[in-house]
């Protein structure tokens, strides 16, 4: 019903701003002003100019702007990067970007201007599903693909339609990996379940965790719940001690929650490993401390430990441009999301439509990317990829292994 209501929303909005004239982007351009170089005419639209212009929208303000703004920055240096390259086929590479602000509205709004205003041949970005479905459905009503960097509900293709595609392996996928490593590699037989019941990602992640724990043979002895934006959990901490400690925990919040988690679970002495997705791949040691390095784990989509060639360009490059490592794995998804784009589009040649893009996206087999191999078909929008594991250790997410 969420999906359903998120999805009626961004409906809404393209006819609510189908006679609007909505100014330009915020900044993320060499010129936001200047004239489109594409007819925004849906399916059909198609570059005419030399500057290929594509949109971005990343929630670099709110809630998610932990995981998205550092998605979108390893976007616009894929972008530096291509055209110091020469671009794509002769023509330069023109990237604008919106702030989602971590509301749905605002990014079918978004999705809107990009499209109508800013003349977007292609769109990316946004790495929570709520927002993936709210700016899909606009890109999708009027026929321009987008590629989302970090969302991650795998039924966010089918939900939205064939413009939409995935950078990163479905919820389930990561959810299975924490359940197989916790049962397999750390032999947990029984767990508990704390899960955010006020996103989809967290709700989707527990609900896959448990029924692929169940499936190994393990035990869930306790479900608890809270919704994002309740920063006591004693209560839930009374109830889990009450029952006695588990082998493991798995604990499905939001990158905001996930240090106050851990420093309120582990001061009240909860002393189980922890294990969660990658909404934990951002900052575990805020308020929490070294508490976040005592068995701490995350499934993830990278590991800057990875010593592959295309894995430590991307790090170095990104270090170089910002002055800091890449925060967490939702950049080298930004960055990948972009390279999907910059392959369909090359794809392309000289007849760069909207409808080239989205069929040769469709048709990339064995990209090598930062977050691993990616490869579509027609039928399927979210690539199979391996999950990282990683342990939190002095303060860094340290590689275990791949699952």
């Amino acid at each position: 019903m969420k999906k359903i209501a998120t999805l009626l929303l961004a409906l809404a909005m393209v006819f609510a701003l189908a006679a609007c004239g909505a100014g330009g982007g915020n900044g993320g351009t060499d010129d936001a002003s200047a004239a489109p170089t594409e007819e925004a005419n849906g399916g059909g639209a198609a570059v005419t100019g030399d500057v290929i212009k594509i949109g971005g929208i990343f929630n670099v303000t709110g809630d998610q702007s932990s995981i998205d703004a550092p998605a979108q920055k390893a976007f616009a240096l894929a972008v530096d990067e291509i055209n110091a390259n020469g671009g794509i086929n002769g023509r330069k590479v023109e990237a604008v970007f919106y702030d989602g602000q971590t509301d749905t509205a605002v990014c079918a709004s978004d999705a809107k201007k990009l499209i109508d205003n800013d003349g977007v041949i292609a769109i990316g970005g946004l790495s929570d599903s709520d927002y993936a479905y709210a700016a899909g459905a606009v890109a999708q009503e009027a026929g321009i693909p987008i590629v989302f960097s970090g969302a991650t509900t795998p039924d966010i293709p089918d939900v939205v339609g064939n413009c939409a595609f995935m950078t990163a392996f479905g919820d389930d996928v990561c959810a299975h990996a924490a359940a197989e490593y916790l049962y397999n590699e750390m032999g947990a037989r029984t767990v508990y379940v704390l899960t955010d019941t006020s996103m989809s990602y967290t709700s989707n992640l527990s609900a896959y965790f448990v029924e692929r724990f169940k499936e190994l043979g393990g035990e869930v002895t306790l479900e608890d719940h809270f919704s994002s934006g309740d920063y006591d959990f004693s209560a839930q901490i009374q109830r889990y001690l009450a029952t006695g400690e588990t082998d493991a925990m798995f604990m499905s919040t939001g990158p905001d929650d996930a240090s106050t988690v851990i420093e309120q679970y582990r001061s009240a002495g909860a002393t189980a490993p922890m294990i969660s997705g990658d909404g934990w791949d951002a900052d575990l040691w805020g308020v929490a401390g070294d508490l976040a390095n005592k068995d701490v784990y995350v499934c993830t989509h990278y590991s800057t430990g990875d010593t592959s060639e295309t894995v430590q360009h991307f790090i170095a490059a990104y270090t170089e441009k910002y002055g800091i490592a890449p925060e967490n794995a939702f950049a080298a998804l930004g960055y990948d999301c972009a390279q999907i784009l910059f392959k369909a589009i090359e794809a392309c040649g000289d007849d760069i439509t909207a409808e080239n893009i989205r069929t040769n996206i469709e048709a990339i087999n064995g990209l090598v990317c930062t977050t691993g191999t990616i490869s579509y078909t027609a039928d399927n929008h979210v690539p199979d990829k391996t999950v990282v594991v990683t342990q939190s250790v002095d303060g860094a997410l340290k590689f275990i292994t791949n699952i």
